[in-house]
């Protein structure tokens, strides 16, 4: 433990004896994890929410941190003052909501937590609460639901936008994939609008209504939220079927368990940080912003060279694009800008369009096959069965069976009949079953044949083949020779021409 924390704890537990609190408050065990002492004696360890994980540094390098908020010196007093239980629980009592905020010892774990050891978060999302706080109003006001959820965000993700979970979970409102395409977000390799501030928060407020027709009560409603309806139901189940948060408790799983404290200490800390000498961050809020829909790929870097928007403006103002890629070609897309940049852009939009686009753009359309040979060769001779009808081209196809792939793929043949290759190496080339054999041997002897007037018959060969390998037809094989019939003796020449 370093210099600092120690006088911490020394200052907490003089504070709460001369405050007379019931009892001293204990320093913090783990970062990821909370201890309290149940009534039987034992302890309960209790793991935090993610929101409450999430590292100062990371909330204090977001664009909109740097350019809009200021960590000015504060005129609070350093000191971190501490009360009995009945001025929290006075104070829970008094704050105008429809939401139960009461108070034990679980709950004065989470508001010790969040007005000691993560002071700079809370003094954070004081400041940023002026970008997304309307936001959260709006979406829960549309569907009549109580305005202190707004607060839930801070226990999910501390009010970091593009945040994601050990779980998978993303966006200011944790959303897992699933959960977010049953909701109507978009979610695919290039857009995720869970990290949308505006259409996630409407997606959050309608599970937490459609949650609350299912349990009626707003504490399990949020428990719900975290762990899902399952793991409540099972709970409830083993509860006897009571809905009641508190009641079911002790069947939860232990994060779901500090879920409801401390989304109750995110409601106190948030309305009565000065009592805590807890500054704000002062915030200078950003220009007015609009959005232009596009209906053409276009990448952020053509978007900031044309109009002078830098690509770290363009990404907070629109997180849901993971990779920098508006794919407008998809459907009509809206990019987010400032005002000013906003006419800009379509002043150049074409100038937009064009710029850099071979590198930036660079999703290919349409491809060439390379061929392994640049010269075309003479035609290889083949050995084949008397009953396998052969293509009359180099060009034709045939089948090939992939091992391992339990299907057959017609093929283009090359010139001297090789074996098609895959990631798996040579692939094995089968007429029917019978391995087509072909050798440089092979195609010496084809092309002296080629260039006589007669041929020597090959075992297996039949009339009609001949004559397709020759360009001529089996009538006049058969003129030429004095042939009648379609029998041919293996290793008589007969003419061709």
């Amino acid at each position: 433990m370093n210099i600092m924390n120690m006088k911490k704890k020394h200052f907490i537990a003089v504070a709460a004896f001369l405050l007379g609190a019931s009892a001293p408050v204990q320093a913090q065990i783990n970062d990821d994890e909370i201890t309290v002492i149940t009534e039987d004696g034992t302890e309960d360890v209790i793991e935090l929410p993610e929101g409450m994980l999430v590292e100062i540094d990371s909330l204090l390098n977001l664009y909109n941190t740097q350019a809009y908020l200021t960590d000015e010196e504060c005129n609070f007093n350093e000191q971190i003052p501490e009360y009995p239980d009945e001025v929290y629980m006075e104070r829970l009592k008094r704050l105008p909501t429809i939401m139960e905020m009461p108070y034990n010892d679980v709950v004065r774990k989470f508001i010790d937590r969040y007005t000691h050891g993560l002071r700079r978060s809370v003094s954070y999302m004081l400041g940023a609460c002026n970008f997304y706080m309307p936001i959260f109003e709006q979406a829960l006001e549309a569907n009549n639901l109580p305005l202190e959820l707004k607060y839930l965000p801070v226990i999910e993700s501390a009010l970091h936008p593009s945040v994601s979970s050990p779980a998978g979970a993303s966006g200011l409102w944790q959303f897992m994939v699933s959960s977010g395409k049953q909701y109507g977000l978009e979610i695919n390799s290039l857009v995720d609008e869970r990290r949308d501030p505006i259409k996630s928060s409407y997606a959050a407020a309608q599970l937490l209504k459609d949650l609350y027709k299912i349990y009626g009560d707003w504490s399990t409603v949020i428990a719900a939220y975290n762990c899902g309806p399952g793991t409540i139901n099972k709970a409830m189940h083993r509860a006897g079927g009571s809905t009641d948060y508190w009641k079911i408790y002790r069947y939860l799983p232990k994060e779901t368990q500090g879920y409801v404290p401390a989304f109750i200490a995110a409601n106190y800390i948030m309305n009565y940080y000065c009592e805590h000498n807890i500054c704000p961050m002062r915030t200078e809020l950003p220009l007015k912003s609009d959005t232009v829909m596009v209906s053409r790929d276009v990448h952020f870097k053509q978007v900031a060279a044309v109009t002078g928007i830098s690509i770290e403006q363009l990404r907070t103002l629109n997180p849901q694009y993971r990779r920098d890629l508006v794919n407008g070609s998809t459907k009509p897309s809206s990019i987010c800008m400032p005002q000013q940049y906003v006419a800009m852009f379509l002043d150049k939009e074409d100038e937009v369009y064009a710029y850099d686009a071979a590198n930036l753009l660079t999703k290919r359309s349409q491809v060439t096959v390379a061929q392994t040979e640049s010269q075309p060769q003479p035609t290889a001779q083949r050995t084949v069965s008397q009953n396998t009808p052969q293509p009359a081209t180099a060009t034709a196809t045939r089948s090939t069976y992939r091992r391992g792939r339990g299907y057959v793929q017609q093929q283009p043949a090359t010139a001297y009949g090789r074996k098609s290759r895959s990631r798996y190496g040579a692939a094995q080339t089968t007429t029917r079953g019978r391995q087509a054999t072909t050798t440089r041997k092979g195609r010496g002897k084809a092309a002296k044949a080629a260039a006589s007037q007669s041929v020597t018959v090959q075992s297996g060969q039949t009339l009609s083949g001949i004559a397709r390998k020759h360009g001529t037809t089996v009538d006049k094989l058969r003129k030429l020779n004095g042939i009648k019939g379609d029998n041919i003796r293996a290793g008589k020449q007969i003419r061709v021409k």
